[in-house]
């Protein structure tokens, strides 16, 4: 065991452990969620202390390059992964993200310190306060963290959106031909083709991926140098100007010093606007998977006019029933990002005066979010949507026997006579194209291209010119 001491007093831990003192108490006082910190956040903090320690350099805040190049190194094994399962402080905390950072302040010195061959503790040496957080703030530390994190995780949530676009274009070439009932409210409505319904939901991931990719431009604008409240408080001015332009060297990010370094210490409306944008791709998601789920839906006593992989057995006690449960997962993925989002903007809304001390939380339901979206796209698309298979010969049988296509023919016969045809249909049971065959309104074949694949993707139909007296 060692002995490490703070304001408060002081505590035994064990000699093996990387963290210290600041770390223990906090694990004492937050036994909430029963999580660490996401490990991207980790990883982030990382980075945003290798900036700060080499910006320090090189305005000669240190002589000694040993115990530079030992802190140097310490926060690369941070940005490889190989401390992160040393960051242990509970996903949600108090103070503002005050343990994260000393969390990580701790394991970095006691890296370091090893790295030098010295007895972890020895913060005569390198120090977690005076040598790791020298020039810093929790307050600006932890939001530059937080959004280089949620910058790299949204970079991987564009690319399975974009994959999962895709994967919908792809169906939507291959399901060209298939002409089905469109419906509205549950109702049958007009024709259309099962490729155009998976082309429209390519659209909706198009304008997702976009919204994500213009995420980024509001994440880049840090805190960092502002320390405590955004005034830069016990760090020199040189440091205050040079340690972004560090953090963007290291990231390849166009991170940019806010202009109002107290604004950007306070407010958090950004975290809240990116976390809309996030709502956006889940409400497509599940919008989309219930749409999956009820399109093949039976198969035989529903529509079931795609068939979904058979993944896993449905039932533990009906044979043979197999469940859309990927499109279920997703759904559920997406409604906690939904109460994510809702969770962000109240916590956004109760900071107070210089500083928001629900940054953790924030923290927590934003990172969740990204990797829950990035997930859920990737099961939809490689476990769902690639293995989508069109069963025309249901389609077919809807088409033939409802009186949707009706619209079909209002251009050829007018309304009030497809209306009739309508009812007349309805009372006989004759389906509509026998009963336009039999009057002699129209050929068989030109019904039939009347509702072909091209004929109800048309958009709209040649105007008549009408002859005039």
């Amino acid at each position: 065991m060692r002995n490490e001491q703070d304001s408060l007093g002081q505590r035994q831990l064990p000699d093996d452990a990387l963290h210290g003192i600041h770390t223990l108490r906090a694990l004492e006082n937050f036994p909430l969620s029963g999580r660490p910190v996401h490990p991207a956040l980790a990883v982030a903090y990382g980075v945003v202390k290798l900036a700060c320690v080499r910006t320090n350099r090189r305005l000669g805040m240190w002589t000694d390059a040993a115990r530079v190049d030992a802190m140097e190194a310490a926060c690369r094994e941070l940005i490889d992964g190989r401390l992160v399962g040393h960051i242990r402080v509970d996903a949600l905390q108090g103070g503002a993200g005050t343990s994260t950072n000393m969390n990580v302040n701790e394991v970095l010195a006691n890296r370091a310190l090893e790295l030098l061959g010295q007895p972890r503790g020895s913060y005569d040496i390198i120090s977690p306060l005076n040598d790791l957080n020298l020039h810093q703030s929790t307050n600006d530390t932890f939001p530059t963290a937080l959004r280089l994190a949620a910058i790299r995780l949204l970079h991987d949530l564009e690319a399975r959106v974009v994959s999962l676009q895709e994967a919908f274009q792809t169906k939507e070439k291959e399901f060209a031909d298939i002409v089905k009932v469109g419906r509205t409210e549950f109702q049958d409505a007009v024709l259309i083709t099962l490729g155009r319904e998976m082309g429209a939901y390519a659209e909706v991931f198009n304008r997702d991926r976009w919204r994500l990719y213009k995420c980024e431009e509001r994440l880049r604008v840090v805190n960092l140098g502002g320390t405590a409240v955004g005034t830069g408080l016990g760090a020199p001015r040189d440091y205050i100007f040079r340690v972004v332009d560090e953090l963007r060297e290291l990231t390849g990010i166009g991170f940019a010093r806010a202009e109002n370094l107290v604004d950007a210490t306070q407010n958090t409306d950004v975290l809240v606007e990116v976390s809309g944008i996030l709502k956006a791709c889940a409400t497509s998601l599940i919008k989309i998977a219930n749409d999956l789920r009820l399109l093949s839906s039976g198969p035989d006593a529903g529509l079931g006019e795609l068939g979904l992989p058979a993944l896993q057995a449905g039932s533990s006690i009906m044979p043979g029933k197999v469940n859309p449960v990927i499109p279920e997962a997703v759904v559920q993925a997406a409604l906690r990002v939904l109460g994510n989002d809702s969770t962000i903007a109240m916590a956004s809304a109760m900071g107070s005066l210089e500083l928001n001390a629900f940054m953790p939380l924030m923290a927590d339901c934003l990172l969740e979010s990204i990797a829950l979206l990035t997930h859920a796209c990737a099961l939809l698309d490689e476990r769902c949507v690639r293995g989508l298979v069109a069963r025309e010969k249901k389609c077919r049988a809807h088409v033939d026997g409802t009186v949707a296509t009706a619209t079909a023919l209002v251009p050829v016969l007018g309304y009030e006579l497809a209306a009739e045809l309508v009812g007349e249909a309805a009372r006989t049971g004759l389906p509509l194209l026998d009963l336009v065959v039999a009057k002699g309104l129209l050929t068989a074949p030109a019904f039939a291209e009347l509702i072909s694949a091209e004929a109800v993707c048309r958009l709209g139909h040649p105007l008549k010119n009408k002859k005039t007296s």
